[in-house]
Formats: structure tokens, C-alpha cells, sequence
């Protein structure tokens, strides 16, 4: 006999945090506003966090829990709606024990005995296309591979072979015009371990290039960001101690006093040619965007003067206070030889989950989309700003109602920068339920081209991907800048 399936009463599971616990599949979302635009075929796919059985424990994080995988099907002038588990080794555990086996985020040495051993990873934060695979990633784990049409999970992929770490990050890269795959693995050989591992895999799925190297300290790698020549690693101090972790303790640390360390690695080069650049300590969770302008290689993202998790205390168990980020530009001069960090806020408003027209990641780009707004009563906007000059415009869904990350479509492979759809779930709060907005992504003040309907509350989406039809028959996005 099991017990009763009971949640604990926090904030974390109260309101629209409530699990949904849900797999859902609505042909024909209800078109209640506008027109879907002409040529808008293909598929968005995103990718959030739900709770399959309660942990155990009062300390959940918003970013835990089983990965539940979003498809929006557009297609003939309609959009489907179908949501799936991400089957991964843990959720199928737990599915067989009827309740929860794994403790504390990220700490093996907390879980149920039945399941030591047992791989950690939940694919819940982004979904990835690349080579006619589609994924689930979480940075523990490798990914996870899903069915394109019916979101099944198929299962863990090492990518024939060629991912010698014992993960893979859950923020990719896909070069839209070379249509290769740019990811990497932090503490790649294991808890606590300061080994990076950086791949460089060509639309064919074979290994172009590989570079392992060691960071500062065995930190939190969440992101990275990628140009032409050089990709960039920003470690900030968020530091794994494994002594604490083995004890029961927080998978992560903040320690105030320890730099911000970057590495630029040469994109297709060797260990040997890595540059190091420092600042004083800061955190971000997400990347808008880098590219390189001569011998200065900048990178945008959204910055926390803190630290971004505050949920992860210092070694003295002290939390730290909410730090607003704001979009910042980091620059590296490739020429300097003090590797001092050039800063300039873009913007004085603060945002988060930063997003670009993807055919220009690495490049030289003017368009950029972000979450901000955010209200006391979790209502939100999205944010078109010009990275270049800050300014910035921005469409909110309404009292008391939020936005989930934008996902950028362009409205041709080759159409100009940021001629094309924003595609955002909006969260309606009181109605507890949710829609899934189009806006124009020149001008997505002027509020919605198309509005539609879900019967269901999206609880949480973290990150997605847009694959255009013609990918989805190929394999390849294909794009061209122009």
C-alpha cells in the first residue's frame, strides 16, 4: 500500500503554481482574436517543470520537478496543443513507486535508496531541434530524444557516441546558417568537478570539434554564449562544494567574495588559444546574445549585481536579498592584456529571458525580446529593445495577467532581421487558464495579430524552440541573413 498523494502547503504549489500533473491534446486551439498569418506553419516546442509526486520536502525550487514538454502544432491555418511527460529514467521510478523517490535539487546523496544511482536528470528547461532530432535538455543529464509529431520520449541520446561528459547543458546553441550544433558540459565528469567540456557538432550529427578545459572553481554554468570565431563561458560564483552536497546540504553556494571569471574559447581552436577575462562578483542565469566587432567580442545578458538564485545561500547559510537584472553589456578587447570586463547597462528596466531573431545569434543584431514589466500580482510584458541604443517598447496582456519567454518566427527563411512573429504564452491568472498570443516582431506594442485559446492553465514553460515545416521535413533550418 502507498500513501495518499499530498503536496506540502507552500507559496511554490499555491495559485498557478499548483502541479497540473496533466498530459493534455486539444485539436484546434480556439481562435478568439485576429487571423493566424499566412505562411506560419511549422512547430513551436517548449519545455517547463511540473511535479509528477510531491518530494518529501518544504524547500522545492521552481526549478525542479519533471519535465513536461509543450507542442504547438501550426498547421492548414490551425494550431494544435499537446503536452507530454518527458519519460526520463527518474520519472519512470517514480511512476512505477507510485510517489516521490528524489530529495533535494540536484543532491544525489538525498534520494530515496531504491533509486541510488539512478540518473537525476528531468528534462524540463528547453527543447532542442537539430539534425531532425528533437530534444529534451536538462544540464544534469543528456538529453532526452522525443518523437517531432507526438512528443513520446524515445530516450537518452549521447549523440552517437560522441559526448564523452556525463551531460550536456540545457541552453544549446544552433548556428541557424551553418546548421551546427554548439554545447557543452559543465562539472563534465562529475559532481563538484571543474572540467568543461565544449562540442561542436555539423548538421550531419558528426563531431566537428571538442575542447575540454578547466573553469576557476566547479560553478554554475547555465548558459553560454557563441559568435563566428569565439564562444563565450561566463562562471559566476555559484560554487559547488561537494563536502555539503554529500552532507544533505544546497547543490550550489554564493560566494560573494570570488570574481566573475570568462573564458573565450576559440570556436573551432584548442584549449591553448582560450582568453581570460575577470569582474568583480555578479550572476546571470541567461544569454541574449554575443557577437564580435574586431578585436572586441560583446556579450549581452541579463544581469544580476548578486546573486540570481537567492535561494542557494552562502557557505554561512545566509540568503541573499533580490537583486533586480537589467540588460547588460559585457566587452572583451581581445587586445588588452590586463583582462579587464568593459560594462554598460543597455536599459534602466529590469528583465529577464532574453531572446533574439535565432538567425542572428553570433552575429551583429538589433533586435532583442525580454519578460519585463513584472508586477507585484505576477503580471508581465514582453519587451522589444534595441540593443544598440536601449530603447525599448513594450505590450503587456492586461491586469493581473503574465508572459511566458517569446519565441521569435521569422516570416521567411530569408526576410530581414526581426520581420516575423513573436509566439508567447500568456498566463490569465484569474481565469486560470491560458492563451498563446502572436505579435508582430517589429511592433508588438501594437498588441496582438492573433489570439488562441487554451482550455488549460500552462503552468510553467522555461524555454522552446521554433521549427519552421520545411525543417520539420528536412532536418535542417537552412536560413538565410539578409
Amino acid at each position: 500500500m502507498v500513501e495518499p498523494v499530498r503536496f506540502p502547503e507552500i507559496e511554490l504549489y499555491e495559485g498557478w503554481g499548483d502541479p497540473m500533473r496533466t498530459e493534455c491534446e486539444t485539436r484546434g486551439l480556439e481562435l478568439v482574436q485576429g487571423e493566424i498569418p499566412a505562411g506560419l506553419e511549422g512547430a513551436l516546442y517548449k519545455v517547463g517543470a511540473d511535479r509528477q509526486y510531491p518530494s518529501g520536502r518544504t524547500d522545492d525550487i521552481f526549478i525542479d520537478g519533471e519535465g513536461m514538454i509543450h507542442l504547438f502544432r501550426f498547421k492548414d491555418n490551425q494550431v494544435d496543443y499537446i503536452t507530454r511527460w518527458v519519460q526520463t529514467e527518474r520519472y519512470k521510478r517514480q511512476k512505477a513507486a507510485r510517489r516521490g523517490l528524489f530529495g533535494r535539487y540536484r543532491n544525489r546523496y538525498t534520494v530515496d535508496p531504491s533509486v541510488a544511482g539512478v540518473h537525476l536528470g528531468t528534462g524540463n528547461t528547453t527543447a532542442l531541434f537539430h539534425a531532425g532530432h528533437l530534444y529534451a535538455l536538462k544540464e544534469d543529464d543528456l538529453p532526452y530524444r522525443m518523437d517531432p509529431e507526438t512528443l513520446a520520449t524515445i530516450g537518452r541520446d549521447d549523440i552517437g557516441g560522441a559526448v564523452d561528459a556525463v551531460s550536456l547543458t540545457a541552453h544549446p546553441k544552433v548556428d541557424p546558417v551553418t546548421d551546427e550544433l554548439l554545447t557543452f558540459s559543465y562539472q563534465a565528469r562529475g559532481d563538484a568537478t571543474r572540467d568543461i567540456a565544449f562540442y561542436v557538432f555539423g548538421p550531419d550529427r558528426k563531431l566537428v570539434n571538442k575542447v575540454w578545459f578547466q573553469m576557476p572553481y566547479a560553478a554554475c554554468v547555465h548558459d553560454f554564449a557563441i559568435t563566428d570565431e569565439w564562444v563565450v563561458f561566463p562562471f559566476f560564483p555559484l560554487i559547488t562544494d561537494l563536502a555539503v552536497v554529500k552532507a544533505g546540504g544546497p547543490y550550489y553556494q554564493w560566494h560573494p567574495q570570488e570574481q566573475v571569471h570568462v573564458a573565450l574559447v576559440p570556436r573551432y581552436g584548442t584549449a591553448e588559444g582560450i582568453r581570460w577575462f575577470k569582474a568583480p562578483a555578479a550572476s546571470a542565469g541567461h544569454m541574449m546574445n554575443a557577437y564580435r566587432d574586431g578585436s572586441r567580442v560583446h556579450l549581452d545578458l541579463c544581469l544580476y549585481d548578486g546573486n540570481c538564485f537567492p535561494f542557494f545561500p552562502t557557505p554561512a547559510g545566509e540568503h541573499s536579498a533580490f537583486v533586480p537584472p537589467f540588460l547588460t553589456r559585457m566587452t572583451f578587447d581581445l587586445d588588452r592584456t590586463d583582462g579587464r570586463i568593459e560594462q554598460r547597462r543597455i536599459m534602466p528596466n529590469s528583465c529577464e529571458m532574453p531572446r533574439t531573431d535565432d538567425r542572428y545569434q553570433g552575429r551583429p543584431y538589433r533586435h532583442g525580446y525580454v519578460i519585463c514589466n513584472r508586477g507585484a500580482d505576477g503580471s508581465s510584458g514582453i519587451g522589444h529593445v534595441d540593443p544598440e541604443t536601449g530603447a525599448l517598447e513594450v505590450w503587456m496582456p492586461g491586469p493581473g495577467c503574465g508572459v511566458q519567454e517569446a519565441q521569435f518566427a521569422p516570416r521567411a527563411p530569408d526576410s530581414a532581421e526581426g520581420d516575423g512573429w513573436l509566439l508567447v504564452p500568456v498566463s490569465r491568472f484569474a481565469q486560470n487558464r491560458s492563451d498563446l498570443v502572436i505579435l508582430d516582431a517589429r511592433n508588438p506594442a501594437a498588441g496582438p495579430v492573433a489570439t488562441l485559446s487554451l482550455p488549460v492553465r500552462v503552468r510553467s514553460t522555461f524555454h522552446g524552440t521554433w521549427v519552421p515545416e520545411a525543417a520539420l521535413r528536412s532536418g535542417l533550418f537552412n536560413y538565410k541573413r539578409a
